[in-house]
């Protein structure tokens, strides 16, 4: 059994609801995981603090029509991988640099929780998600707007698939594109309903603090 199959039925035999194609190879060491809203929080919890991601590679958004897909990208790495050969995992731990990939759907105008609590750098994703798709995010620490400038129209969202810009309107009405605008995120998905990467490196968490 590969790495990858190690992660896969570990999480098929924590959570049944996961079995029957929720969780998917994509190709080795990478894993497509689909969970519902109302399961997603013990789901990114277990693979945090009982397999081992403890990197938060980004957050993607995507624009879905009645809901906003939101993708959490996490990684098992090697530091993971040393502790659990340590406690008798063997010369590599089952699932080192494995990523993750779990994606949820959330219902346009409710919300999400933070998770700040398990890696802080989900801030800056998460304060990305809120100014380019209108995405409600539960527990965020203030803070100023990411990426978007502070004087951006609160209910402009570049990356929404009806957003003006993106369907062709001409933005003059709205006195053009603000500085560090969309045409400042320098993101070749901005058409697509993506949300860019951001620029801050993955971070390393042990679990929720």
């Amino acid at each position: 059994m590969s790495d990858t199959q190690s992660v896969q039925g570990a999480l098929e035999a924590k959570f049944p609801f996961l079995s029957g194609g929720a969780v998917k190879m994509q190709r080795e060491r990478r894993l497509w995981v689909e969970v519902a809203k109302d399961n997603f929080a013990q789901v990114f919890d277990h693979l945090v603090t009982q397999l081992g991601c403890t990197q938060l590679c980004t957050i993607t958004g995507l624009d879905e029509g009645a809901d906003l897909g939101i993708i959490y990208h996490l990684a098992r790495d090697a530091a993971s991988a040393a502790v659990g050969a340590a406690q008798g995992a063997g010369e590599r731990a089952p699932g080192a640099g494995v990523v993750v990939s779990l994606k949820t759907k959330c219902p346009k105008g409710q919300s999400m929780k933070t998770v700040s609590s398990y890696f802080p750098v989900a801030v800056m994703y998460e304060r990305e998600l809120i100014d380019m798709f209108g995405a409600k995010v539960d527990g965020l620490p203030p803070g100023p707007r990411y990426p978007l400038p502070e004087d951006w129209p609160a209910d402009e969202h570049p990356l929404l698939k009806d957003w003006p810009a993106a369907v062709g309107t001409p933005d003059a009405a709205r006195g053009g594109t603000p500085s560090g605008g969309p045409a400042a995120v320098g993101t070749p998905d901005a058409g697509q309903g993506v949300a860019p990467t951001g620029s801050a490196p993955a971070e390393q968490k042990g679990g929720a603090q």
